[in-house]
C-alpha cells in the first residue's frame, strides 16, 4: 500500500500495544519459557499457559508484582523456581512481546508525520512502562504512555479510558481507540469513542483514512 501523511484534524488516535503494535510471541517464544519452566508435553506445555494467561490480569492490574506473578503460575502447576529462573522466566517473557509489526510502525510515523497526535494505552505490567517511554515508541507517543499495571485499572473497564481522556484533555468524540480485542474496543465504544479492532495494518490504515472530521466542541 502507498503510504502518505495521515493528518486526522481534531482526532488523537490511541493504540494499544500487544498485538498491534508488538508481534504475537512466536512458537519459539512460547518454547524458550516452556523449556525454562521445566515443562514437556503437550499437556504440561498446555497447563502452564493456561496459568500463565489465567494470572495475567493481576499482573496487568499491578494487583501482583513480577515475582508474584510467576510463583502463582508455579503453585497452580506444582513447579518450584528459585528467584534466579522467576528472572529468567520474566526476561525471557519479556523479551518475547518486545518485537514489532513494521507496518504497523508505518502508520504510526505516517501519523506523526500528518501531525495527529498519538498516545498508547496498554493491558501491561509496570515493567512495561520504561519501555514504552524511552525505548524508540516513546518518539510518537513522548508522555502520553498509559500502563495498566502503573494506574491500577484495566481495559475494557471504563475508568481506564476516561482517565486517558481527562489526561489528555479531548473528549471522548476526538478519540479513535486501536485494540486487537473486540472487548476493550467495545469498552471504548461504550463511551463515544471511535473504535476499530485491528487485524492487519492495512485495514487499519484505510479505516483512519476513511474517518470523517469530528463535529466541533
Amino acid at each position: 500500500m502507498t503510504r502518505a501523511p495521515l493528518s486526522l484534524p481534531g482526532r488523537t488516535v490511541i493504540f494499544d500495544y500487544g498485538e498491534v503494535i508488538s508481534l504475537t510471541p512466536s512458537t519459539a517464544d512460547r518454547a524458550v519459557l516452556a523449556d525454562l519452566a521445566g515443562v514437556s508435553g503437550d499437556d504440561a506445555t498446555e497447563r502452564f499457559f493456561a496459568a500463565y494467561f489465567a494470572h495475567r490480569d493481576g499482573l496487568d492490574q499491578g494487583t501482583a508484582g513480577v515475582a508474584a506473578y510467576w510463583r502463582a503460575i508455579a503453585a497452580e502447576i506444582g513447579a518450584s523456581w528459585d528467584e534466579a529462573r522467576v528472572h529468567e522466566l520474566w526476561a525471557a517473557d519479556f523479551r518475547s512481546w518486545l518485537s514489532i509489526n513494521p507496518a504497523t510502525v508505518e502508520v504510526l510515523a505516517d501519523l506523526r508525520e500528518g501531525g495527529t497526535p498519538l498516545a498508547l494505552l496498554s493491558n501491561a505490567g509496570a515493567d512495561f512502562g520504561s519501555y514504552f517511554r524511552h525505548g524508540p515508541l516513546g518518539d510518537f507517543f513522548g508522555a502520553a504512555c498509559y500502563v495498566s499495571g502503573e494506574l491500577g485499572l484495566l481495559k475494557p473497564g471504563a475508568d481506564i479510558y476516561l482517565h486517558v481522556l481527562a489526561d489528555l484533555g479531548i473528549t471522548p468524540a476526538e478519540a479513535v481507540f486501536i485494540d486487537n480485542k473486540e472487548s476493550n474496543v467495545a469498552g471504548a465504544e461504550a463511551l463515544g469513542i471511535t473504535g476499530h479492532v485491528f487485524t492487519d495494518p492495512d485495514k487499519l490504515r484505510a479505516f483512519l483514512t476513511s474517518l470523517p472530521e469530528p463535529a466541533a466542541r
